[in-house]
């Protein structure tokens, strides 16, 4: 039967994170359980009634959601939209008109054969004739070329919809894995759907034209064939519409498995584990792990499809049976005397139209219905509202930001996570100041970046820029006052230009800007030396891509960082992939480079945390310590024990 409309997706969400609630094995992409759970029985009350009633619900849903469909295929291309919907009326037309005009060339070879008439009038019937299966063909040709060309533009119209609304999502909604699941069906999936769901639709009517005129046709021979041809398709209707379901279900639990596989298969064939693969001799391991998880995903799409194509087709010889019983009877009519020769073939003709229509429409209705379930998860992604957005009437962002920052009792706890990230942190930060934040892995030095940069609210206290609340601007024209470099920065696949400007897009074509901002990170002199200088495609994804190592790469998105003129420079371990010698000189250069901005930084090399004029230090997200270099040598707390354990090991090493 039919499932329930309505919260069908919000269920199997629920029931996934159940699951996953009670396992004890983390749902990595390499460990993880090689298991898609089985479908739970179908809950409430199982009489006639309440099936019944489910079923209307989820017609009721399905019907809802044709003109959200109709319009995303109109956004596509009217013209294409409305050449696909007036091809369907025709050609529902055109099964009729054939099978009667192949009663009139028989019968009219009939009359021929005992001298009632001519063959002149067998050539008229005949050009008819050639003029119908012609006007068939046509059809045929320009349906698929107008489903084809609306199925590219459909696919570039909501994969842009998908990009444009990401784009604007806040950060935890890409931290999520559920919500990343469902972004994956939203990006792979959905393109295909609306149009498929708009062909089903269009197919209803067309078979509901063709129904209406070939049951006129068989109700003058018997309403009891014509009640037979209508009843006899509807058990494989209901196992369709079962099985519809299923599947919907079936794709959108192996979500986190495909996941996992393409990362599985990332790590075998991309340049960027290539190295650790080999040396560690993974590559088996990995090749294995994504063989189990496929075999349980093939497992699983084969007992499907073998389970519903059984069903379908044991069901569909029913179907079978009535056509063939019903063509028995029209041609015992017209060995009786009853029925013409051309009468036996229209007639014939008419009651395996009508089961194919009636089978019809309920196969594309129950396309519309499997279709409309993944659409239904496109609708609750574009739905989805970000949670870091504008004041409805944001304060405008001051012409000149000094950069006076302050963190007033700030406390940031990840969703779902049990113990805060960062927790009662206050601190101030004047005009111009270069700041070091230090401290422990997980003591929360990359959230306190975040908040700053509106990735992210507080979950209590507020942050302040030259004495205003930060969530009383606009996040967007906020962070056009900030420049950073984070941690896990991003390689882009494109020029070494390109890479650079990408960090301030009105300079994107400003080449002496690009030069200025490569010199100030010190990256200058390697990206000369590349085959086309800055036009030299840097990666090897794409054609004559270069390859880069670990600290040049970070040099590259250093001056993506630097070409952005902001009063606010971040910088999230920007030494890290650096030598000694290119480390010392960058920060030999910092104060000048970050003349006039609130530098924060973050670092674990305490020889360039000391060159701040001010040292943040986080404990389990907590500001333990606060000051100068010296003030915190003298204080001897925390900072002054990292300090003296890292320099003992450079001295006694």
């Amino acid at each position: 039967m039919i499932p329930g409309g309505g919260g069908g997706l919000e269920f199997m969400m629920a029931r996934r994170g159940r699951r996953r609630h009670a396992s004890t094995v983390p749902d990595s992409g390499l460990t993880g359980p090689v298991d898609i759970p089985e479908p739970q029985p179908e809950q409430g009350p199982k009489d006639l009634r309440s099936r019944l009633k489910r079923a209307r619900t989820s017609v009721a849903g399905t019907v809802r959601g044709l003109p959200k469909v109709a319009r995303l295929t109109w956004q596509a291309s009217p013209p294409l939209t409305i050449v696909l919907a007036l091809i369907t009326l025709l050609s529902g037309l055109l099964p009729t008109a054939t099978a009667y005009i192949a009663k009139l060339l028989l019968d009219s070879v009939v009359a021929a054969i005992q001298h009632r008439g001519t063959t002149g009038d067998i050539v008229n019937v005949a050009l008819f004739q050639f003029a119908v299966l012609a006007a068939t063909a046509v059809s045929s040709a320009m349906t698929s070329i107008a489903q084809t060309l609306l199925q590219e533009r459909m696919t570039l119209t909501i994969r842009h919809r998908v990009m444009t609304h990401a784009s604007d999502l806040h950060l935890a909604y890409f931290e999520g894995s559920t919500s990343y699941d469902m972004l994956r069906q939203a990006a792979q999936e959905a393109p295909t759907r609306p149009l498929s769901m708009m062909n089903s639709a269009l197919g209803l009517v067309r078979t509901l034209i063709t129904f209406g005129s070939m049951i006129a046709l068989l109700v003058a021979v018997s309403p009891l064939l014509a009640l037979v041809a209508l009843l006899a398709p509807i058990p494989a209707f209901i196992s369709q519409s079962k099985y519809g379901s299923r599947a919907f279900w079936l794709t959108f639990m192996m979500s986190p498995i495909k996941r996992r596989m393409d990362y599985l298969s990332s790590l075998v064939t991309t340049d960027t584990y290539a190295k650790e693969t080999k040396l560690f001799g993974l590559g088996q391991y990995f090749v294995e792990r994504f063989r189990k998880l496929g075999v349980v995903a093939y497992e699983r799409q084969r007992k499907l499809t073998v389970n519903r194509n059984v069903s379908s087709t044991s069901w569909g010889l029913l179907s079978t049976f009535a056509g063939s019983a019903i063509a028995l009877y029209i041609a015992l009519e017209a060995v009786g005397g009853r029925l013409t020769l051309g009468d036996l073939a229209l007639y014939t003709a008419a009651a395996t139209s009508v089961q194919a229509s009636v089978s019809g429409l309920f196969t594309a209705f129950s396309g519309m219905y499997e279709n409309n379930l993944y659409l239904d998860t496109l609708y609750k992604f574009l739905d989805t509202e970000p949670e870091i957005t504008a004041p409805g009437k944001p304060r405008p962002m001051p012409s000149t930001v000094e950069g006076h920052i302050e963190f007033d009792s700030v406390t940031f706890a990840y969703p779902g996570a049990e113990e805060p990230a960062l927790e009662g942190v206050s601190f101030e930060i004047r005009p111009g100041e270069t700041v070091a934040v230090v401290g422990r892995n997980g003591a929360g030095k990359s959230t306190l970046f975040k908040l700053l940069c509106r990735l992210y609210d507080p979950t209590e206290g507020r942050i302040l820029l030259d004495g205003v609340d930060i969530r009383e601007f606009d996040p967007d024209e906020l962070r056009t006052r900030m420049s950073a470099m984070f941690q896990d920065y991003v390689t882009y696949q494109g020029t070494a230009a390109e890479n650079i400007g990408l960090g301030q897009l009105g300079a994107l074509e400003d080449r002496a800007r690009i030069e200025d901002s490569a010199r100030r990170a010190g990256a200058a002199e390697r990206i000369e030396r590349l085959p086309s200088g800055y036009d030299s495609p840097l990666g090897r994804w794409f054609d004559q891509g270069v390859s880069l190592s670990g600290g040049e790469w970070q040099k590259i998105a250093l001056a993506r960082a630097f070409i952005r003129d902001a009063p606010i420079l971040i910088l999230d371990e920007p030494t890290s992939a650096l030598d000694a010698q290119a480390e010392h000189d960058l920060f030999a250069r910092l104060r000048a480079l970050a003349h006039g901005r609130t530098t924060l930084y973050i670092s674990h090399r305490f020889s360039t945390v000391r060159q701040a004029e001010k040292i943040l230090l986080l404990d389990h997200g907590k500001l333990a310590e606060h000051g100068t270099h010296e003030e915190l040598m003298a204080l001897g707390g925390n900072y002054a024990e990292l300090f003296t354990l890292q320099a003992s090991a450079y001295l006694n090493g």
